[in-house]
């Protein structure tokens, strides 16, 4: 998760958008030089859906205890976690810029997604570090290049704000071009934008009872009155193809690095203690257990590893086969599964947990089960259905109905149970999706109970997962005075991965 200086960013933009004589040279008369919002807008969309390859890819995987790794230590599966940064702040100066270029009857639209797309890069760089520039931002162009920082809680109204705004204008807008992802559809917009919302304000859940916030209120009004994702054809999802530049990232024709895979015991525990048939698409039965003469569909022929157990430990059960590595539709099939950021699965357990916290009068199992059909209907719509990807486990609509009135995934009378069989199932659906959120809520709930071993786990405090990354060395070289304030009001002056900001206090 490095990330690169907003100013340093601004600076480069400033460069571009200047004109000498050197440029007028060396133009090429052939080549478009015309910048469009169109252009601008597939740009800044692209920027909240991409995630990288290789084992980018994995990263949050490795945090999130769904994956070991059998190549070397890594610092997420073990805990260690560095300097993060302020990389997304050149979007939002892309997003001015579309702005500016917008006609009049497409201003609405290109104005909406910059709402949404301030919101959603601010929101996630927040939940990072806490307390960062918002109000201040962006304005190097008028000599402020050393921005305030706003307080965390500021800055989650200011995201809210955005966000009302952005929904506001997409409905007085119309269909707009350069979406690559919802082909500028105003209305697909509009639900994301709620869907994105109500995630806000979920991670609010601490400061439920702060007055001035009205956060139950606020997310109540918001599901009676505008329009939710109704299905996964709502989603906002890069989907992959087998051609150049749009190959699933994790494909063997994109990296080498996938075979080191092992995937978790959090996970495959979980799957076989409930027979979820989502394991035998997650993951192939272990080396050693065919040999014994297991089957591929033989429930006992899947191994988890544990995730901090010491790497000696691990690389040896690789070599010895003694593990399950993915699924071959990650890794063979060009086309893989799309990426979701924001979908209708993740909605439905959001207004699950919304239900379960009395937020909203609904009944939570209704959309729980919702949220968990989501899931494994997802997962059979992008894998074909052949014995290689399900391993004689084909997820037909009566294996699903079976698993979904499995007594032992039943949602009960007791609160905190609840949210707890919402959290892992949220967990155990969003395997290589969602990017960095199951941290966020495992921060935010304790849920699921991730692996911890104090003999193995690089951060300072051995019995923790850190809660938060350090600012950008950046910000000290040349935004010192702030940030230094922004720490002292936050974690007494110590910039520390342990320190806990004011959303999970």
């Amino acid at each position: 998760m490095k990330r690169i200086n907003a100013i340093t960013y601004l600076l480069a933009i400033i460069t571009l958008l200047s004109c000498n004589k050197f440029d007028d040279i060396n133009t090429n008369p052939d080549a478009s030089t015309q910048v469009t919002p169109s252009l601008l807008a597939n740009g800044v969309i692209l920027s909240i859906m991409e995630k990288g390859s290789n084992k980018n890819f994995v990263y949050d995987s490795f945090l999130h205890k769904q994956l070991a790794w059998a190549e070397g230590m890594e610092d997420y599966q073990y805990n260690l976690f560095y300097r993060s940064g302020f990389g997304g702040f050149k979007t939002l100066i892309n997003c001015e810029k579309m702005l500016e270029f917008a006609n009049e009857n497409e201003i609405n639209a290109y104005e909406a997604l910059a709402h949404f797309i301030k919101a959603y890069k601010l929101f996630y760089i927040s939940l990072e570090m806490g307390d960062i520039p918002y109000e201040e931002a962006l304005q190097g162009e008028t000599g402020l290049v050393k921005p305030k920082y706003n307080t965390q809680k500021e800055v989650m109204q200011f995201v809210l704000s955005d966000l009302d705004k952005a929904y506001e204008l997409f409905s007085n807008a119309k269909d707009f071009s350069g979406d690559p992802i919802l082909s500028g559809s105003v209305e697909k917009w509009k639900k994301v934008t709620t869907a994105f919302e109500l995630k806000v304000l979920m991670h609010l859940s601490k400061k439920e009872n702060e007055a001035d916030l009205n956060i139950k209120k606020r997310f109540a009004d918001i599901v009676a009155s505008r329009e939710l994702m109704s299905s996964n054809a709502d989603n906002l999802q890069l989907v992959y193809a087998d051609k150049a530049n749009s190959v699933y990232p994790f494909h063997n024709t994109q990296t080498k690095h996938a075979i080191y895979s092992m995937v978790s015991s959090t996970l495959i525990d979980t799957f076989k203690d409930t027979h979820d048939p989502r394991l035998f698409y997650y993951a192939s039965p272990a080396q050693s257990k065919l040999n014994e003469g297991l089957s591929a569909s033989d429930w006992n022929a899947y191994i988890g590893t544990d995730p901090s157990w010491a790497f000696d430990q691990i690389k040896s059960k690789y070599a010895k086969g003694k593990y399950c590595s993915l699924n071959p539709r990650y890794t063979d099939l060009p086309s893989g599964e799309p990426l979701m950021r924001i979908s209708y699965m993740e909605q439905n357990f959001i207004l699950a947990e919304a239900a379960v916290r009395n937020w909203i009068s609904d009944d939570a199992s209704t959309f729980y089960k919702k949220g968990i059909k989501a899931s494994l209907d997802f997962i059979t719509e992008f894998t074909p259905d052949e014995e290689t990807y399900h391993h004689g486990h084909s997820m037909t609509n009566e294996v699903k109905e079976e698993y979904l009135n499995n007594p032992k995934i039943q949602l009960s009378s007791n609160k905190e149970e609840n949210i707890e069989k919402i959290l892992v199932q949220r967990y155990l659906a969003s395997f290589f999706q969602h990017p960095w959120d199951v941290y966020y809520d495992y921060r935010r709930t304790g849920y699921p109970k991730l692996p911890i071993n104090p003999d193995t786990n690089q951060n300072t405090d051995h019995d923790k997962i850190p809660v938060r990354w350090m600012y950008p060395q950046s910000e000290y070289d040349y935004n010192q005075e702030n940030v230094e304030a922004a720490i002292q009001r936050q974690f007494d002056g110590v910039d520390n991965v342990n320190k806990v900001m004011w959303i999970i206090q």
